[in-house]
């Protein structure tokens, strides 16, 4: 359908471009907040315009979904497109800290067909394709398989006491990344209680899902991709055998919050 190694190209340079604005490196950025608390800076919008070009040059046929890009209600007319996060983690990017990736997906017929992450902060650069696996840095990856709940590892900064029996490890701004944490067993468990966007976890999903990871929103139902509205309430991923424990856990607060 698509040439791999030119789509890997494309999301690498994309990548870079957003490592040369990376105040990380020493780089001034201009940045503002969308919203309160919610940033975006002048390297989420270039990285937005290259992709969509380069991307829309690829595959003429995809339609396009980003988190920079006024949403065209068309593209749930199209069965493929693109599912764009500029740079997940923004918060981490203009801070200068390493934990934001360029996230990419292709999705069909509502899933995903490829995913990619590229976080050249962190070296780091993780692909997949359905049916044929997930690598990192080209090296194939197999997804954490915990098989007890209680002392899972979490990437989060803490934890409620409900959640006592959970273990913390780094959390990376980006939910991409975390969710990728999980697919290189550096993480067993990614729980979200929100709504989220379809661009933030579309690639990472894929990727985690081709690593053996169990992968579905709060309340242990299939993610699905380009709905009319572009969100899910909640994603859950993790070790295989520990995903109806998670989904119980969260039950009551998912049901509260939602």
């Amino acid at each position: 359908m698509i040439d791999r190694s030119h789509l890997e190209a494309i999301v690498r340079e994309a990548g870079r471009i957003a490592h040369s604005r990376w105040p990380g490196a020493g780089h001034a950025l201009e940045s503002w907040d969308k919203t309160p608390g919610n940033p975006v800076s002048e390297a989420d919008l270039e990285v937005d315009r290259f992709l969509k070009r380069e991307l829309g040059r690829l595959l003429p046929a995809a339609a396009w979904l980003s988190e920079e890009t006024a949403d065209d209600k068309t593209r749930t007319q199209s069965g493929l497109i693109w599912l764009v996060d500029p740079i997940d983690g923004t918060r981490d990017f203009v801070r200068g800290r390493p934990g934001w990736a360029v996230s990419v997906a292709l999705v069909s017929a509502g899933r995903p067909l490829v995913g990619m992450l590229a976080a050249p902060a962190r070296g780091e650069e993780w692909v997949a394709l359905a049916g044929q696996g997930a690598t990192r840095n080209g090296a194939a990856i197999r997804a954490s398989t915990r098989t007890r709940f209680a002392g899972a590892r979490v990437p989060a900064h803490n934890l409620p006491s409900e959640d006592s029996d959970l273990v913390l490890v780094d959390q990376p701004n980006s939910i991409a990344l975390r969710i990728a944490m999980v697919a290189a067993d550096e993480a067993d468990l990614v729980a979200t209680l929100r709504w989220g966007f379809e661009w933030d976890i579309a690639a990472a999903t894929l990727i985690a899902r081709e690593a053996g990871a169990e992968v579905s929103d709060a309340f242990g139902r299939p993610l699905a991709y380009n709905k009319h509205d572009p969100r899910d309430f909640g994603v859950l991923v993790c070790s295989p055998a520990i995903h109806a424990a998670a989904v119980e856990r969260l039950a009551e607060r998912a049901k509260a919050l939602r």
